[in-house]
């Protein structure tokens, strides 16, 4: 802008030189004596607008250096000020990128990390799963009971025409619920091998023995008897079955047999799991 300026300055100068160099026109005299004088004068008079506008002109040209040079020290201290700023802008922008950089590293800690905790609560899952299978398991190996004849009171069972189930009501334990003392029956909870002990008590009889069959399924297994004609007997037997689940096991009580017992629980039917199969 001021640059433009002082070019309009500079032109404006020259052209009020230039007009006052040429001659009037109206003036004119035709006189050689004047045109003497005026070309004299006018010689002299140009010469003073000459050296005028030749000061006028290098007045211009020293303030548009001063100017020119203000603009140089206006433009370097710009330069200056924008290198700073790119340089800052540069150093924000790699702090930028470092905080991007730091940012994208906690996302991936983050993701590994919730990965982790997937797996852990994954893994928590299966070992609670796994401890549940255990427990159900541990309950179902868990079986035992044992029972004796009569719930109260004392005295003899029979003689009976034909063998009957025995119900041994006072109960012990039942570990795993396994024995209805009700029906008399053990029905097998799970596949495995199992033991089963009886022990029979009564009092000797000319006509009636002391006897009692542990069956499976209907089937007679081993059998527990005594017959004598005075004092008192106590029969027994034990037996390992293999059985499936829902096998019954129960004890009958052999046809025309008396059998004993009190308080004192000499009559008794017992029975565990050994081991799953």
């Amino acid at each position: 802008m001021e640059i433009t300026m002082f070019f309009q300055m500079l032109l404006l100068i020259c052209s009020l030189f230039t007009a006052q160099l040429q001659p009037d026109s109206d003036n004119e005299i035709s006189s050689p004596v004047r045109q003497s004088e005026s070309q004299v004068g006018n010689a002299e008079n140009h010469s003073a607008y000459q050296q005028t506008c030749t000061q006028d002109i290098n007045a211009v040209l020293r303030e548009m250096s001063a100017s020119l040079a203000g603009l140089k020290v206006g433009m370097d201290y710009l330069q200056r000020d924008n290198d700073a700023k790119t340089k800052e802008l540069e150093l924000l922008k790699e702090q930028y990128q470092e905080q991007v950089t730091k940012v994208r590293k906690l996302e991936q800690q983050y993701q590994a990390q919730v990965g982790e905790l997937i797996s852990v609560k994954a893994r928590a899952n299966n070992t609670e799963d796994q401890v549940e299978v255990l427990r159900r398991e541990g309950e179902v190996k868990r079986v035992a009971f044992s029972a004796s004849l009569l719930a109260s009171g004392a005295g003899n069972t029979g003689p009976f025409n034909t063998q009957t189930p025995l119900v041994f009501r006072h109960v012990v334990a039942n570990i795993g619920n396994a024995y209805n003392p009700n029906t008399g029956f053990f029905i097998a909870p799970v596949r495995g091998a199992y033991h089963f002990e009886f022990y029979i008590y009564g009092g000797g009889h000319a006509s009636h023995s002391t006897a009692a069959v542990l069956v499976k399924n209907g089937e007679h297994i081993f059998i527990a008897s005594e017959h004598q004609a005075s004092y008192s007997v106590n029969p027994s037997n034990g037996v390992t079955l293999l059985l499936e689940i829902g096998d019954v096991v129960f004890l009958r009580q052999w046809q025309n047999s008396r059998i004993y017992d009190s308080q004192n629980r000499h009559t008794t039917f017992s029975g565990h799991l050994l081991f799953t199969m």
